[in-house]
């Protein structure tokens, strides 16, 4: 009778440790039992983090049935080539949802299933066999990642409704000019950061939306910048160009002449003479070019102005990278003399 007496409490105080933390995060005992009983048994549910269900790296060629109060689900790889409605019918309340390094195809979406996800932010789908952006996001997505896929076209209309997208990956795809325009990109209103890096382009994409702050560009074959490009683009801040085929006779004397980019990057380039640039750039990459001398005629002020500019307007060169180029040391006096905050060059 004493063991008994005791162990009332004992269990007592050990469902209440293990329920007194889930309760504080707003998930009712009745729900975390429904959540954990609903586990699939190839996934993993852990008791500390009821709303995310693991299910990666099991070898999984379709998708279990997803519990009902699952936040994030994690199904990165297996050898999933589908995603079926019934496997997500309960997932009504996803936020997270991440299929990357699968087989999964266009066919293999089931029309509709994505879009029925009404509360999904994230949506990574790197490493696919995608060949084109899947149709029917739900509005609330944030962030859309399909990396590494075989995606050659932008189907119009497929950004209807997603005026929360402010991030979208097309890294490492088959993107040409023809696919990246002002048609597919209509309805991308509040896009941040677009990473077109590593696709097949050969002139800089039209029809950006002019909220772009993040510009990725690496790794294609665009050989000029047209003169005033980037006035669609006047919030552009950061500007990657890293491995493409640039000459300075394709970049205009003043295209980089824009008051809001902070960081420009163009090494590995063809470029023979250092471009100008806007006063306030703070990162500059030049390595890996051709270019054989700087001079004082990369500062954005002109010389009589140098001796009388305070810190407040003075050039907020920072950084400066310029090393496997055919320059040779030292760097010249009136580069430090116009770029007073430099703290780092590397030639």
């Amino acid at each position: 009778m004493l063991n008994t007496k005791m162990a009332l409490p004992l269990s007592f105080f050990f469902i209440s440790c293990l329920v007194g933390p889930l309760l504080g995060q707003d998930m009712p005992y009745e729900d975390f039992m429904a959540q954990i009983q609903a586990c699939p048994r190839e996934c993993h549910c852990p008791n500390n983090f009821p709303n995310a269900v693991y299910c990666d790296n099991k070898g999984l060629k379709t998708i279990p049935q997803i519990p009902p109060y699952t936040w994030y689900l994690y199904l990165q790889n297996n050898q999933i080539e589908g995603v079926s409605a019934d496997a997500l019918r309960n997932a009504t309340q996803l936020r997270w949802l991440n299929l990357s390094r699968n087989k999964i195809t266009n066919e293999g979406l089931e029309e509709g299933v994505l879009g029925k996800l009404s509360h999904l932010v994230h949506l990574y789908m790197d490493d696919n066999l995608l060949t084109s952006i899947p149709s029917g996001l739900p509005s609330s997505l944030e962030q859309l990642r399909v990396s590494r896929n075989r995606i050659s076209k932008i189907p119009a209309g497929v950004f209807s409704g997603l005026d929360r997208l402010n991030l979208l990956d097309l890294q490492g795809n088959k993107l040409m000019d023809d696919a990246v325009t002002e048609v597919s990109m209509k309805g991308l209103n509040n896009l941040v950061q677009i990473n077109l890096a590593k696709n097949q382009l050969s002139s800089m994409p039209l029809g950006l939306p002019p909220t772009t702050t993040q510009l990725f560009l690496d790794g294609n074959n665009i050989e000029k910048i047209p003169a005033g490009y980037f006035k669609g683009l006047p919030k552009v801040a950061f500007l990657r160009l890293n491995r493409n085929k640039l000459g300075s006779d394709g970049i205009p004397k003043n295209v980089f002449n824009v008051s809001s980019i902070l960081d420009l990057q163009l090494s590995h380039n063809q470029l023979t003479e250092v471009p100008l640039i806007p006063s306030g750039l703070e990162h500059l990459h030049l390595d890996h070019n051709k270019i054989k001398s700087v001079s004082g005629s990369m500062c954005p002020l002109p010389a009589e102005a140098l001796d009388g500019y305070i810190n407040d307007s003075a050039p907020r060169l920072r950084y400066l990278r310029l090393d496997g180029n055919e320059i040779k040391p030292p760097i010249p006096r009136d580069i430090i003399v116009c770029f007073r905050l430099l703290t780092s060059i590397v030639i």
